[in-house]
């Protein structure tokens, strides 16, 4: 089953740019895949501006949302799963929605062993990677 939680990421997205207020999403920098700047990361989480005014590109699939982001004058390329979100409010009242953590996809040894020799080689950044989940059951309240 697909994951509701980059679908109500995206509603509550939409929702606030309609009430003309400011989201922000903070990201888990530790799970997998996620490519940020390290300089602005605060106990091992960011907050992020996604306002169509502030980024660019952004692209908000149900695998990997991506933007391209300035900080401090040098724009870079932002990259995170929805699973890596925590939160996304509004910056003006603080209204949005939470979500849990997500639980870290599980590698085995020899896969981690072949990410890093890969990525050695080509000197490419973490890309995100399709995890594979087992079933469970959620409670929606």
């Amino acid at each position: 089953m697909i994951s509701n939680r980059p679908y109500l990421i995206r509603a509550m997205f939409q929702w606030i740019v309609d009430n003309h207020w400011t989201p922000h999403v903070q990201v888990d920098v530790n799970y997998p895949g996620v490519v940020v700047p390290q300089q602005y990361v605060q106990e091992g989480m960011i907050v992020l501006n996604i306002h169509p005014d502030a980024v660019r590109e952004l692209q908000m699939d149900n695998h990997l949302f991506r933007f391209k982001a300035r900080f401090q004058g040098v724009e870079q390329q932002i990259f995170f799963s929805p699973d890596a979100v925590l939160a996304i409010f509004a910056r003006e009242n603080g209204q949005g929605m939470p979500f849990p953590p997500e639980a870290y996809p599980e590698e085995t040894e020899d896969n981690a062993v072949e990410d890093v020799s890969e990525m050695t080689e080509s000197n490419a950044v973490d890309k995100p990677k399709k995890a594979s989940k087992k079933p469970h059951l959620t409670i929606v309240k």
